[in-house]
């Protein structure tokens, strides 16, 4: 009897574990099934603490919290006249609070539930951040560095010079030029643009100033003549005179700096009746013929000595082909557009004004630069060391009278001339050096001679 008792006792301490255990387990289960659709407690992002927050409040308050806040937010760009500024909303820049929800609600959720309950009695603070979700779209900052470079892009203005009256100058100033660094801009804003709310972003756009390559500095060492030369052209025709004088005009006023090249063809241009040419003498070959531009090769020839005088270096020049009655032999530079052209360097270590005008049927050329290469000047002497006869061949013409003679072709005597720049300082003779050894060719003339009898 006292055993069946023992048994029973037992059973019933069994059954009231049973039931206890069945009621905690219960317990446990439904305290666990309670955080099945909110986040668990000691979840935060960033400083929020969603513990026991559903998928839907967690996302409404980071929205407002950090989305609402992020696309508040600026980047200002300093420029020198003006600040530019960029939105974020532009740059639809945005956390990816969705996917921070998700992975916060999700956190434990895979765990056991002896182990969940544990979270939940003693929860393990667990905090993520919003900044590795951060993104944004990169074209607005483009667009906008695009506009910053047209408006903050400007070109240097040259320094320029003008004679006010014979030998003294007037001189505008250059002014800087500005550019944008578009590549350390982009840079620099694409490092700074995050997911940091602590206020806006501000950047000082890289400006850098552009020198004019020719400035008032420069151009205030043009203060002293250094040569000049004139040549007459009084027997010329008035198409031959105006041709003279407009190719002048063109070249004054040219500056060249040190380095430089002057070509008389690129500055004088192209010879055409639109541009005021005129037809006029000119030497083809071995005749002397008419086409636009006739005269201009003595413009070339008078530019030439006064270059060479004042001691420029000669690039390209030729002769002509016969001598020429306004200057002496091997002194002369021919021109042909197209063909033939005068070019001369600016090897000094000033920049030169030339000058250049026509006065009483005499062009005049002056080469000015600084005062301190007066010190030298320079000349230019010829020596005619062999000459040459033409043959004059004499054709019988039956169409023609007696007596009666026509030049076909004139002759011309041949020269071979030495060509020496001499070089003086303080008025003294230091240099005496051969530049050009030249040959103008004999031409033999051709004449026509009438032999019809007279009736």
């Amino acid at each position: 009897m006292k055993k069946n008792v023992i048994i029973i006792t037992l059973a019933s301490v069994v059954l009231v574990s049973a039931v206890a255990a069945g009621i905690s387990f219960n317990n446990i289960s439904n305290k666990v099934k309670a955080y099945d659709n909110v986040i668990y407690p000691g979840v935060k992002v960033e400083d929020v603490d969603l513990s026991g927050k559903t998928k839907v409040e967690a996302l409404a308050i980071l929205n407002q919290k950090y989305g609402d806040a992020l696309i508040k937010k600026k980047i200002n760009i300093k420029a020198p006249e003006k600040t530019y500024t960029l939105n974020y909303e532009k740059l639809s820049a945005k956390y990816n609070i969705e996917k921070i929800v998700d992975e916060a609600f999700s956190y434990n959720k895979d765990k056991g539930l002896l182990q969940k309950n544990k979270l939940i009695k003693s929860p393990t603070p667990k905090q993520f951040k919003l900044t590795g979700s951060f993104t944004f779209d990169s074209k607005p900052v483009k667009e906008l560095i695009g506009v910053m470079q047209k408006e903050i892009d400007k070109q240097p203005a040259n320094a320029a010079i003008n004679m006010v009256s014979r030998g003294n100058f007037s001189i505008t100033p250059d002014k800087k030029g500005s550019k944008l660094n578009t590549e350390n801009l982009e840079k620099d804003i694409l490092s700074k643009i995050s997911g940091d709310l602590n206020g806006d972003v501000e950047i000082q756009a890289p400006v850098e100033d552009v020198q004019a390559s020719i400035t008032g500095d420069k151009l205030s060492k043009i203060n002293t003549k250094l040569s000049s030369f004139s040549t007459n052209f009084s027997t010329s025709t008035a198409a031959r005179a105006t041709n003279i004088s407009l190719a002048t005009s063109f070249i004054n006023g040219k500056v060249l700096m040190p380095g430089e090249t002057f070509s008389f063809n690129d500055v004088v241009g192209q010879r055409t009746a639109s541009r005021g040419f005129q037809e006029a003498p000119v030497i083809i070959g071995n005749k002397v013929d008419s086409g636009l531009g006739g005269g201009i090769c003595q413009v070339s020839t008078t530019l030439y000595n006064a270059a060479i005088r004042a001691n420029l270096q000669t690039v390209e020049r030729i002769h002509h082909t016969l001598p020429s009655h306004y200057i002496g032999l091997g002194m002369d530079a021919t021109v042909d557009y197209g063909n033939i052209d005068y070019k001369f360097k600016n090897t000094l270590e000033f920049p030169v004004y030339i000058e250049a005008y026509t006065e009483n049927r005499n062009i005049v050329f002056s080469v000015y630069s600084d005062k301190s290469l007066t010190s030298r000047t320079y000349d230019l002497v010829n020596e005619v060391y062999d000459t040459m006869q033409p043959e004059v061949k004499y054709v019988d013409d039956p169409n023609m009278d007696e007596g009666v003679t026509e030049t076909v072709q004139p002759a011309s005597i041949g020269y071979k001339v030495r060509v020496y720049k001499n070089t003086y300082e303080n008025g003294k003779l230091i240099a005496h050096d051969l530049i050009t050894n030249e040959t103008y060719n004999k031409v033999d003339g051709t004449v026509k001679r009438g032999t019809r009898k007279k009736q």
